[in-house]
């Protein structure tokens, strides 16, 4: 037993620096090129962080609706350094700590459902090593986060499976209690994880029904109904959130700033998908395809040997039903394209766009484990030890063949290249111009949209009335806000406005009559024009 553990110590050691010395170099591949602050979503979490304490009115209603609210809060610490706000790099230190968490968790994930330490390897090589998932982890984006939450509430609930079989109710009440934790937290991450919560209940009210002829039953009865709590809370403190504050319990998902809000201002048109849950599946799995491999026939091959190793995972004597919650992408990104106004576009299929394309990373989870899954059958059956190396290293040389040609350019980085357009060279010109102001100086300024120009240029956001300054908790809508009163009169509130053609600020300008001393006009982007109030 002592054995044991060392060696899973040892393991566990080894797959941490493994990890963390891939994480760090490439983020510091991405940084040193400056590509960390290519998604504006990027920006967008970053600047939200900061926000919270940084700006005119701190506080909670900094955080918004829309985007769930943890990855603000554990990206606040790291940014309340100056340095760390600027470069971004309090944005990234989340996330990769999170990649390497899921990494373990997808090592952990396997190497206890198969016979074989090799397949639990070659899980975390597919999951570790993919490109894609690479440089998200190196920037500020939620998807690694919600990865880890996701990954390791499946760990859990896997081993409460076994241990209720086993009828060791202590351990099983013990993984539900983190499964329950873990879950309630993805429902603070990500949308995803309100659907992957509500299957995970389903599931645990499954394996608690067929072991309810137990003598220890009603021990697990109480863990059961806390877990159910747990989840639920997540949800429910966001739907009261959203009530108090913009009193609408759904803001997020109708308001002015939702998904179907900025589909209809971008998109304009029904995009593919719309109301046709199976063709948005299409594209979602071609994003996958994309997210997996540079080539599409190598993607489908990851494909295929996963829905194998789904279906060998059916085998009877064993509990697939935790594992098989890593398909929950599918339904999830169908309904969302569908009927949710997430649209998701492919560069070889109709319109030829490229947009949310990241969004495929969500099933590299489930390729990993199930991937892994067949290997270790198909290793398990065969007859000599030279025939089971051959297939060992036709695998590894396939996953590296991907790797390979992903890495030049992953999916999740080409998104993030192709919608910068002029966004990234607009706000560096704007940062210098920002710099240049006294430095106690105040700014009207919408930062929606550009929220980056501040950020690079270190001007504080206690110095800018934004309209993050409108809400209250009494009175959310109050025409009297401070954002208010500045467009009504910024002669009076600032001594600049930095405007964008067509926002608030620019229509204010126009009606004051201000004064312009700096105009920007970047191709694809909306004109800037710097106005003195005085």
């Amino acid at each position: 037993m002592l054995a044991q553990r060392w060696n899973d110590d040892r393991e566990s050691f080894l797959i941490t620096a493994l990890a963390t010395i891939t994480s760090l170099l490439a983020f510091l591949h991405y940084f040193h090129n400056n590509q960390i602050l290519l998604y504006g979503d990027t920006e967008g979490h970053i600047n939200i962080a900061r926000r919270v304490f940084d700006s005119r009115s701190p506080g909670p209603l900094q955080l918004g609706t829309v985007w769930l609210p943890l990855p603000h809060l554990l990206m606040m610490p790291f940014l309340i350094s100056d340095w760390a706000w600027r470069t971004a790099v309090g944005g990234s230190i989340p996330t990769m700590i999170a990649y390497v968490l899921s990494a373990i968790g997808i090592f952990r994930l396997v190497r206890t459902s198969s016979s074989k330490k090799f397949a639990a390897w070659f899980a975390l090589l597919v999951f570790a090593g993919n490109p894609s998932l690479l440089y998200l982890q190196a920037t500020a984006m939620t998807e690694p986060l919600y990865l880890a939450l996701f990954i390791w509430s499946i760990v859990h609930l896997a081993e409460f499976a076994r241990a209720v079989s086993g009828e060791d109710w202590p351990s099983a009440c013990r993984s539900l209690s983190w499964c329950a934790v873990l879950l309630a937290a993805c429902t603070m991450t990500r949308y995803d994880g309100w659907i992957a919560m509500s299957a995970a209940a389903l599931v645990v009210l499954l394996i608690a029904f067929r072991a309810r002829t137990a003598p220890e039953e009603a021990q697990i009865r109480k863990p059961i109904l806390r877990f159910l709590l747990i989840c639920a809370a997540g949800p429910a403190l966001w739907l009261t959130y959203n009530a108090a504050v913009y009193r609408n319990p759904l803001e997020f998902a109708n308001g002015p700033y939702s998904a179907k809000a900025i589909e209809q201002r971008i998109v304009q048109a029904s995009h593919p998908g719309t109301d046709n849950p199976w063709l948005a599946e299409l594209y979602f799995l071609r994003a996958a395809e994309m997210n997996l491999a540079a080539s599409p026939s190598v993607g489908k091959l990851w494909l295929l040997l996963a829905v194998v190793g789904t279906l060998l995972s059916l085998r009877p004597r064993s509990s697939p039903l935790p594992l098989l919650l890593l398909w929950i992408p599918l339904p999830f990104y169908a309904l969302a394209v569908a009927y949710g106004g997430v649209p998701i576009f492919v560069p070889d299929w109709w319109p030829f766009g490229v947009y949310n394309l990241r969004y495929g990373l969500q099933l590299l989870p489930a390729v990993a484990v199930f991937s892994a899954i067949s290997l270790d059958a198909a290793l398990s059956i065969l007859p000599s030890k030279p025939v089971r190396l051959t297939l060992a290293v036709a695998a590894i040389t396939l996953w590296f063949w991907g790797a390979l040609q992903g890495s030049t350019m992953p999916a999740s980085f080409l998104e993030a290249v192709h919608n910068m357009q002029g966004r990234v060279t607009l706000q560096e010109r704007l940062a210098v111009e920002l710099q240049h102001l006294p430095p106690d100086s105040s700014i009207l300024m919408a930062i929606r949209d550009f929220p980056g120009a501040p950020q690079r240029a270190g001007v504080h956001f206690r110095r800018i009335i934004n309209e993050g300054d409108q809400r209250a908790w009494i009175r959310p809508h109050d025409d009297q806000g401070l954002w208010f009163r500045a467009l009504a009169d910024p002669q009076q509130y600032v001594d600049y406005a930095l405007a964008f053609a067509g926002d608030p600020v620019d229509a204010s300008a126009t009606a004051h009559r201000l004064t312009p001393i700096f105009s920007l006009e970047i191709p694809t982007q909306p004109r800037a024009t710097l106005y003195r109030t005085h």
